[in-house]
Parts: C-alpha cells; sequence; structure tokens
C-alpha cells in the first residue's frame, strides 16, 4: 500500500503526518525541523511513502534539498493554493495542517512550485542584498532631507557623490547640528560603499554568465534585469511555452467569470514582485530610450490606444517572454522583424 506524508514546518519543530491510500492516520509526531530528524521517520521501511508534501516558507528550499538528495518523493506546495484548501478546517493546529498537507498529497489536490538551485538561491541573496543596502541609503537621505528642512536648510538637488559635500556645505557654521548629522553620515558613506563592493560583485557574476549576456541584448535590459532574470527563472525547461512567463510573474490580468459576469481586472500580482519591478523598470527604460526597434513600436501602438500605463505593463510582460525565448533558443534580440531568405 502507498503512504502519503505532510510536512507542517516551523523555526524549531515540524508536525508529521502519514497515512494511508484510504486516508487513515498511521502515525503523527513532531520532530525537530532538522533534516536528520525528519528522515529518521520519513526512511521508515515500514511505509513506502508515494509524495512528502511542505509549504513553501523560509525553511523549504533548505528541507526539500535534503529530503530530495536522499532520493525521498518531496513536494513543494504553493503557499496560496495550501492556505485556500486548509481554511476549511475548523481548528487550526500543527497538527491538523499536518493532516491536512497529507490528505492534499493522498488526493492529488495541490500546486507544486519549483524550488531554486543552490546557484539561484545565492544570486538571488546578492541581489536582496544589494536592494536592502539601496533601500537603507535611501531612508538615510531622506531623512537627513527632512530633518534639516526644519531648520530651513534646503539640500535641493544632489547626486550621490556630491550629497555628503552639500550636508556639509548647509551645516558648517552650526555646530550643534552637525554634532548629530554626522553620525548619519558615517552610517550612509559606509552603506555606499558597500553597495558599491555588491554591486562589482554583480557585474562580475553577469561578465562571466553567457545567458546574462544575451539578455542584456534586448533594450533595456540592463545587468540587474538581467541577473535577476536569471536568478528568478533559474531552469526555463519548466516553463512549456514563453508565453506562461508573464502570468508566472503576475503580469496578466485577473479575470472573474460566473454566469452572465466576465470580466478582465487589473494585472494579478500573484508572482514573483522584485522580477515584476525589474520588467517593468526595462520597459519604462526602453519607452525613454531614442533608440528604435520593432518592440518599442508595437509598445508605442498601444501607449496611444490605450495609454503609457497600459502600454508599459504590456511590454514588461512581452519582455518576459521575449527573454525567455531568448534563453532558451540561445540567440540574441532582433532589432527588426525583417526576415531575410535563402535565394
Amino acid at each position: 500500500m502507498d503512504y502519503f506524508a505532510g510536512l507542517d514546518v516551523s523555526v524549531k519543530n515540524t508536525s508529521v503526518c502519514i497515512v494511508d491510500g484510504t486516508g487513515k492516520v498511521v502515525r503523527e509526531v513532531k520532530v525537530a525541523s532538522e533534516p536528520d530528524a525528519l528522515l529518521q521517520v520519513l526512511r521508515n521501511r515500514a511505509y513506502r511513502l508515494k509524495r512528502i508534501g511542505l509549504e513553501a516558507g523560509p525553511l523549504s528550499q533548505w528541507l526539500f534539498s535534503a529530503l530530495g538528495e536522499a532520493n525521498l518523493p518531496v513536494i513543494c506546495v504553493e503557499t496560496r493554493h495550501m492556505r485556500a484548501v486548509l481554511q476549511a478546517q475548523i481548528n487550526k493546529t500543527d497538527r491538523n495542517d499536518a493532516r491536512g498537507i497529507a490528505q492534499m498529497m493522498r488526493v492529488g489536490l495541490y500546486r507544486p512550485v519549483h524550488v531554486k538551485t543552490l546557484r539561484s538561491q545565492k544570486l538571488r541573496m546578492l541581489l536582496t542584498h544589494r536592494k536592502l543596502l539601496q533601500s537603507k541609503a535611501i531612508a538615510v537621505e531622506n531623512d537627513l532631507r527632512g530633518t534639516l528642512r526644519n531648520f530651513g536648510l534646503k539640500v535641493g538637488m544632489a547626486g550621490a557623490t556630491k550629497f555628503e559635500g552639500r550636508i556639509k556645505e548647509l551645516i558648517e557654521n552650526l555646530p550643534d547640528l552637525a554634532v548629530l548629522v554626522e553620525p548619519l553620515l558615517i552610517v550612509r558613506r559606509v552603506l555606499r560603499e558597500q553597495i558599491g563592493v555588491l554591486h562589482r560583485r554583480l557585474l562580475a557574476v553577469v561578465r562571466n554568465d553567457e545567458v546574462c549576456r544575451r539578455l542584456m541584448t534586448t533594450p533595456g535590459v540592463g545587468p540587474v534585469v538581467a541577473l535577476t532574470y536569471r536568478a528568478t527563472v533559474d531552469v526555463p525547461a519548466r516553463f512549456r511555452k514563453s508565453k506562461s512567463v508573464g502570468a508566472v510573474f503576475g503580469l496578466t490580468s485577473a479575470k472573474y467569470q460566473s454566469g452572465e459576469i466576465d470580466r478582465s481586472g487589473r494585472i494579478s500580482r500573484c508572482g514573483d514582485e522584485m522580477m515584476r519591478v525589474m520588467l517593468y523598470e526595462a520597459a519604462q527604460s526602453m519607452l525613454r530610450s531614442k533608440k528604435w526597434s520593432w518592440l518599442k513600436a508595437w509598445a508605442m501602438q498601444i501607449a496611444r490606444r490605450r495609454g503609457m500605463k497600459k502600454a508599459i505593463v504590456a511590454l514588461a510582460r512581452r519582455l518576459a517572454v521575449i527573454l525567455h525565448r531568448i534563453w532558451v533558443d540561445g540567440t540574441e534580440f532582433r532589432w527588426t522583424r525583417e526576415v531575410v531568405t535563402a535565394v
């Protein structure tokens, strides 16, 4: 008889439930959220496990990799889908959640998600850390601008390189303010230095990555967008059609149809937020550029009919499709649609 397991993972402990083919619970146990502890339970020869389910979360990539290396049939389930199924339970406990996940595995009522490879996880860490430092540096600069404005000191237009000099110029004759401002300037200086360190590492990775270099032949796509796409898609073969990539990133319209009602709303925004923002910024960059291509002409036609905002979203969605096609085919972006026929 086949058996199915559900894992409700928390930071310290994991509730494990094993059911048989009829849905009867045969074992329930709570163990530490460590691969070795889980393997002691799941490797029991008394249970021939057909599917093991766990919800996508902070520890899911680590546990998924460990269980997969042990040749166990582990499946990572999409969070929103699992939450919707488990909401039918009256009492929410770790034990009941593990039972619900095990039953989902038994009846096949689940939606698996792709667990990124180790390399993509490291690239994603590089991107998120760079973005975090950028946001903190901008927050410090905005705080300095706002607090100094209370004393009539206006920073005005000052780039990243001239910002500190402008602040020191304003507080030159105000020693009481200089004592308060100096710590923030030191923090900002360190943040900017480390952003530079991470950015140089990012450029080095892109320079040595053949896929990223081909993605960057597309107008509007720079090193950050290319590497974000590389880390997010991870394995291009997991998409059977390039057209489905836009939907995965939440760039397609949400649809509601019931009876005589049939309407399309705004984009779903259900996919990877960082990738969606990068594609949107790439689309904006392309439309602001002076260089023309068939893709920009297509987007400008949409802008004339439906407005610039919708054109940018449509262009971002199409960029996701084109980048996937470039990756799969091993080609580069073609600036014109002219087809050369052999004579």
